[in-house]
């Protein structure tokens, strides 16, 4: 196998193990479902790219930009075109937005989140079993 080439579950772990200062201090407030009870991932696979949070059950992602962005800014738009032909919604936060001003961007989620249209169903909470019924 090419050296070069990655899995891309195996390039995400390294991401996750390898997170910004930003990325981690924006985790730790979308980790548990601590923010409006949605579920997110960190580093997930989607086509050809691995997003830096995503909430599945909203089609929701969350990217978080250091300076190399301002530069690849054609990279990121077609990268968002990419993401919103595949029906999800992508909000992106500069690092030293996220590390300055973290309450700002917790709320500007929130209000995206609240902005998605009720679901009625069954409760995002997992059943007792852990897996669901056999």
């Amino acid at each position: 196998m090419d050296k070069a080439y990655q899995r891309p579950t195996a390039r995400a772990r390294d991401l996750r193990l390898n997170a910004t200062l930003a990325e981690q201090k924006l985790w730790a407030q979308l980790s548990a479902r601590k923010i409006a009870g949605v579920r997110f991932n960190r580093q997930v696979p989607i086509g050809p790219f691995i997003c830096d949070f995503v909430a599945r059950s909203l089609k929701l992602v969350i990217e978080v930009d250091g300076g190399q962005h301002d530069v690849a800014r054609a990279k990121d738009e077609r990268r968002t075109a990419y993401l919103a032909a595949q029906g999800y919604r992508v909000i992106r936060f500069w690092n030293n937005d996220v590390l300055e001003r973290l309450d700002g961007g917790v709320l500007e989620i929130e209000r995206v989140i609240a902005a998605y249209p009720v679901v009625t169903g069954p409760p995002l909470t997992p059943p007792a079993c852990g897996r669901g019924i056999k």
